[in-house]
């Protein structure tokens, strides 16, 4: 089960929402220069349906959910987006920071999707270097959904 170390509403991480930010701990992937180390430990509180619940609920006027992290159990990831969706109607996003998609991973669950590691020579999500890609799931006419690469939304002109 996935553990969360702490959440805030942001208005960045997801282009014209208002997301409850969500960081997942245990993470698998050690990017030299991450911003955010400590989430590497196995630390914090249970992410269970209660208790994602009573964060969702106590964060009124969001738009969106936004999980940061859980590569360490993406179909943990995958059934609280789901949860997510159908009890509440929102937005959601998962910022993973593996190279490619889990297989774990249902985009039907989700709203947005980043993918890659932070690599400090190319810079975040807001750098046009970046190797990060930040994707928006669209449905395609024959009802199939795709990664839509949204990234430029984030580079100020």
């Amino acid at each position: 089960m996935l553990k969360y170390t702490d959440s805030q509403v942001t208005f960045s991480e997801v282009p014209d929402e208002i997301s409850l930010c969500i960081n997942i701990s245990n993470c698998p992937n050690n990017c030299p220069g991450c911003h955010s180390s400590y989430l590497k430990n196995d630390i914090g509180t249970l992410l269970s349906k209660e208790e994602l619940s009573r964060l969702i609920e106590t964060n009124q006027g969001i738009s969106c959910v936004c999980i940061m992290g859980g590569d360490s159990e993406p179909k943990e990831v995958n059934n609280i987006a789901k949860f997510i969706r159908d009890k509440y109607k929102l937005k959601t996003t998962w910022y993973s920071g593996n190279t490619e998609l889990s297989k774990d991973i249902d985009i039907s669950n989700f709203d947005f999707i980043k993918i890659g590691p932070y690599d400090r020579n190319k810079g975040p999500l807001n750098n046009p270097n970046t190797n990060q890609k930040f994707y928006e799931v669209v449905t395609m006419s024959t009802g199939k959904q795709k990664l839509h690469d949204i990234t430029f939304k984030f580079w100020r002109k």
